[in-house]
């Protein structure tokens, strides 16, 4: 009896210490779970210190696959007014790929929404749009609008396009029925109808649209760049490339993936700051 009394006694330090380490554990995920950019951050600081050590340890030219270090490098390669210039260009070009979608896909949606007829005789014509390879008809473009913006912007609009009209479409479809009949049956008019019934319903969906489309847009500004252009990270990327300098090609790079995360991230800004309803409560 003893003996179990002392081992009982002797166990209970044990399990006061083991008590306290699973709390400290909690804490550390529940830390983690509020910083969700450290993992990230932790894992891309990784990647980038095996990278950096592979290409030095198997001896990789720079001209094949540059070390972080020589990326960095590739930034100084250009002086600041030049880097403005080309990130202007794309970012112009983006942007007002950008707003034309957005403008011309709304009232298509609300078409679509309201209308059977308007749906089958316009849905399939904009999924024939969106099949075409916008690579195979950007020269095409070119040719006909010449080398100008123009161009360019109808490009970046083919691409964002299709996104938006179906996250508008389907945010405008999903709309309770009985909201919807008894605003006709209150006899309200159609404008009041789509903005303070559906749009409502429609803002998450919208936004969404409008969050994949922000990125594309900036996609389809550089194939744009790509056919034919002076300036612009597309430019600037497939110029590097053809000499060969693809410490500064990654470079361009680098910029235009931190264009795109800045533009997707001012579009959740503008969604928390001023429609936070429409977020999920985890996410206000």
């Amino acid at each position: 009896m003893r003996a179990e009394t002392t081992s009982v006694a002797g166990n209970a330090p044990a399990a006061r210490h083991g008590a306290q380490q699973a709390p400290q554990g909690l804490h550390l995920r529940e830390r983690l779970v509020q910083m969700p950019f450290v993992l990230p951050l932790i894992t891309f600081a990784a990647l980038l210190a095996l990278w950096e050590a592979g290409t030095w340890l198997f001896a990789v030219p720079s001209y094949i696959l540059p070390a972080p270090s020589h990326i960095l490098g590739g930034f100084a390669a250009l002086d600041m007014s030049r880097w403005v210039t080309h990130v202007w260009a794309t970012l112009r070009v983006a942007l007002l790929g950008y707003t034309a979608a957005i403008l011309i896909s709304l009232p298509i949606a609300i078409s679509l929404s309201r209308s059977p007829l308007a749906s089958r005789a316009l849905y399939p014509l904009l999924v024939v749009i969106q099949s075409v390879p916008i690579v195979a008809v950007a020269p095409i473009i070119i040719v006909v609008l010449g080398t100008g913006d123009a161009p360019r912007v109808v490009i970046t609009f083919m691409i964002s396009f299709f996104p938006l009209v179906v996250s508008m479409t389907t945010g405008l479809m999903a709309t309770p029925p009985e909201l919807i009949e008894l605003s006709r049956s209150l006899r309200a008019p159609k404008r009041r109808e789509i903005l303070q019934i559906r749009m409502p319903y429609a803002t998450p969906h919208i936004f969404s649209g409008l969050k994949i489309s922000i990125t594309l847009a900036v996609i389809g500004a550089v194939v744009g760049e790509f056919v034919a252009a002076e300036r612009g990270l597309g430019f600037f990327i497939q110029f590097s490339t053809s000499m060969f300098r693809l410490p500064q090609a990654w470079a361009g790079l680098v910029v235009l993936v931190a264009m795109s995360l800045l533009l997707f991230q001012a579009v959740s800004l503008i969604q928390r700051l001023f429609f936070p309803w429409s977020l999920a409560k985890a996410d206000r």
